[in-house]
């Protein structure tokens, strides 16, 4: 049977809990392998509204288990304030029904501190765009070898040498930032308060995932923002702290990649951005101002307004080579109808060249003038479509168009944010 890694192919909010919700009817147990509560997942269900961070998509599914990698960085008191809230919504959530990896790494409220206080100092031109959470700082403690991990919680001394170690570091950055030293005493007493609420969750989940792959249980693995965010392949500095690419579903969950059957890319059907950094489609004009509010394109976490533009085929040909994509899911084309004209993003021209792929120098990113093909739009509505006969034939060339320029099938085609509104040309469990 196979197992089906899910990643954002372009700079996140794709519509991946929609798909990953979808998809997780089909699984017997549902994987998060990176990003932190910075990541935002809405779910609609029988017209109920979900709205995760932390937690797994599969666990407003019944009968299913939800586990959560060590490749995540983990805010403790924000996962028992969303389980408690997700409950209080008629989900039921248990230390059966989920899983955290002992080796998780702990966000503290020192990393949202330090992530504040960094991008109030940065300039105009170099702040990055953060959410503010800690997840950045979280990441550098991991790779510093000095995070508290899950595990950590277990033991008082084993937590206090964890957290000495972490101030060593932490409240000399703070003296430069002009923030007051850490309560070490009230840190490590929060720590130890949240400790048993998290513990009971806490497991070996490399351990328990091989186990169910072995006994030919399926396995969703689900990640957060986008393959243009990834901290090697993304538009960096502009990008999330940990790799956002399919190859971190291994890395980030203790399985081996040869685990992964199929990689599926989320893909809208125009483009969107939060935050700082290159943007070669960016509208900013009256249709980009109409694909926001067709799209409801807001943060489900910051509310802040999503940078909308035309379709980039040059960027999700790119994504799709990156995560080894077998076929990609196309989200939101829906609101596309009524547009006359739609443009899609073939290539760039810098200096005088044309190129087929997005340069890694910032500097050249930002210079990439988008070459651009135009198409016939539709006026018919495509929202609800369940079949290819339920779509106009302009909006079928328009998708067959992305297919070609990608180099990538449709496997998915979702017309509204209801989960039965979706058209399945592959099947990821079954190909």
């Amino acid at each position: 049977m196979a197992n089906v890694v899910v990643v954002g192919a372009q700079w996140g909010d794709e519509g991946k809990g929609k798909i990953v919700d979808w998809l997780s009817s089909r699984a017997d147990v549902i994987a998060r392998f990176q990003g932190g509560h910075n990541a935002g997942h809405t779910l609609v269900i029988d017209g109920k509204v979900f709205k995760l961070n932390a937690l797994p998509s599969g666990v407003v599914r019944g009968g299913k288990m939800s586990v959560i990698g060590n490749g995540v960085v983990l805010d403790p008191w924000h996962l028992v304030k969303e389980i408690a809230s997700i409950r209080e919504q008629g989900v039921d959530i248990s230390p059966e029904t989920l899983m955290v990896a002992e080796n998780v790494p702990l966000i503290l409220p020192i990393h949202g501190e330090l992530d504040r206080a960094r991008e109030e100092a940065a300039s105009q031109g170099s702040k990055i765009g953060t959410t503010g959470r800690g997840i950045g700082p979280a990441y550098e403690d991991k790779v510093g070898r000095r995070s508290v991990r899950v595990a950590d919680l277990a033991d008082r001394a084993t937590l206090e040498s964890r957290v000495d170690r972490a101030l060593t570091h932490h409240d000399a950055l703070r003296r430069g930032l002009g923030l007051k030293p850490v309560d070490r005493e009230a840190l490590i007493q929060s720590l130890l308060d949240i400790a048993p609420e998290v513990l009971q969750y806490a497991g070996p989940v490399w351990k328990v995932l091989n186990e169910k792959r072995r006994a030919g249980k399926r396995i969703l693995f689900e990640g957060a923002q986008g393959a243009l965010l990834d901290i090697d392949f993304g538009t960096y500095p502009f990008v999330t702290s940990s790799n956002v690419i399919a190859g971190q579903a291994a890395t980030g969950t203790g399985i081996g990649p040869g685990a992964i059957d199929f990689v599926l890319g989320i893909v809208k059907a125009y483009t969107t951005r939060v935050g700082e950094g290159p943007f070669p489609t960016e509208l900013d004009d009256e249709n980009g101002n109409r694909l926001g509010t067709r799209g409801r394109e807001f943060g489900t976490v910051t509310g802040r307004k999503r940078r909308c533009g035309w379709f980039d085929a040059v960027l999700v040909r790119q994504t799709c080579a990156t995560s080894g994509v077998n076929g990609i899911s196309l989200t939101k084309l829906d609101v596309l109808d009524g547009f006359d004209t739609i443009r899609i993003c073939t290539g760039y021209e810098l200096d005088g060249e044309m190129l087929d792929h997005l340069p890694i120098a910032t500097e050249q990113q930002i210079r990439c003038v988008p070459v651009y093909e135009e198409m016939e739009g539709w006026s018919e509505s495509t929202e609800g479509a369940r079949s290819w006969n339920d779509l106009p034939g302009a909006a079928v060339k328009y998708v067959r168009r992305i297919e070609e320029l990608i180099g990538c099938p449709v496997a998915l085609l979702s017309t509204s944010p209801e989960r039965d509104d979706t058209i399945l040309v592959t099947d990821p469990f079954e190909d």
